[in-house]
């Protein structure tokens, strides 16, 4: 990935701009990479007027955001993962009047669940079978069944029980980078239901931007 130039990142706080919040790098690619894939099928995805920062972990939004959050001329709004233990530091953005309540938005709001990664977006059965090839594996979901709602900690649980290595641990940023690099041999296994998750996703955003008054 391509780190923004310095002009770049001086024109963020020049003009108006629509700044999207996430946790990693990880999210960053499973957005960009469901996103160009539906609207390549002229379907709604991210609007390009979103610039999207990765900042390297829930702990790290609040900081974040009240610092970004003093430029007038900035949209923000937080697309995260939701667990029970990060529930004050959820709450805190709006309630601290860091955010508006609207531009707090986290997975657990269209998978349903209590909790949820952006990995949970996604279908386990699927998302099984990036990580089986990623790491040559061959996890079924029984072999995970149990433990965390969250999939990703059940894996990561898995490996430790079961390493491939003794140096080798499960890494989510790896899967994320063999769906972007691969999408087009895996297209054909995301479902509709997933697809539509992710719609309402961008939906939800692109109804939140703010546009300059040139467009």
């Amino acid at each position: 990935l391509q780190r923004p130039s310095g002009n770049r990142l001086h024109s963020i706080f020049l003009q108006p701009a629509n700044s999207l919040v996430v946790e990693g790098v990880s999210d960053l690619l499973y957005i960009q990479t469901v996103s160009e894939y539906l609207k390549v099928r002229g379907l709604e995805g991210l609007s390009e007027d979103w610039t999207i920062t990765p900042v390297g972990g829930s702990d790290k939004v609040p900081t974040f955001v009240a610092l970004i959050g003093a430029q007038t001329n900035l949209n923000v709004v937080v697309l995260i993962d939701y667990q029970h233990r990060d529930r004050q530091v959820v709450e805190n953005l709006y309630k601290r009047k860091l955010l508006d309540r609207r531009h707090v938005i986290t997975y657990a709001d269209f998978t349903l669940e209590d909790e949820a990664d952006v990995e949970d977006m996604f279908d386990p059965d699927f998302y099984l079978s990036i990580v089986n090839d990623v790491y040559g594996s061959s996890i079924s979901e029984s072999d995970i069944s149990i433990g965390h709602p969250r999939i990703v900690r059940r894996l990561e649980k898995y490996f430790s029980d079961n390493p491939l290595t003794s140096e080798e641990r499960f890494n989510h940023y790896r899967p994320a980078k063999y769906l972007a690099e691969n999408i087009s041999s895996l297209e054909s296994q995301l479902s509709d239901v997933v697809l539509q998750r992710f719609q309402r996703v961008f939906d939800r955003l692109n109804s939140l931007l703010v546009r300059s008054p040139s467009q």
